[in-house]
């Protein structure tokens, strides 16, 4: 379903509609973006993902659908549905879904 941003304010909305996958793609959607923080939610298509990265600001991320491999700081970690991860401010991290696979990313900046 394509949401209207402003449509999303006050409104019940199911997680895994605010991005669709996409064949050979990573979608995403800025859900909330503040200068305390961003929401943003993701869809990877199988064989897609993030290889490893760092960012300058703690983060969340809540999967959705589908599983994924999560290394945070070189600890590998299995993520499925209804799980979340803490990844910390410039620890090393990436997403590698062993499915389809939506997650929602939350970023607290400081």
């Amino acid at each position: 379903m394509n949401y209207d941003p402003k449509s999303l304010i006050g409104t019940p909305v199911d997680l895994s509609s605010l991005t669709e996958y996409q064949p050979g793609s990573v979608v995403s959607r800025m859900v909330i973006n503040k200068k305390s923080g961003t929401v943003t939610a993701f869809a990877f298509e199988a064989g897609e993902g993030l290889s490893e990265h760092t960012a300058p600001y703690d983060a969340l991320v809540i999967v959705l659908e589908g599983e994924a491999d999560i290394p945070v700081g070189g600890t590998p970690h299995h993520l499925k549905q209804g799980q979340m991860i803490i990844m910390p401010a410039n620890v090393p991290h990436a997403v590698h879904p062993t499915t389809r696979f939506k997650m929602m990313l939350v970023m607290i900046h400081e």
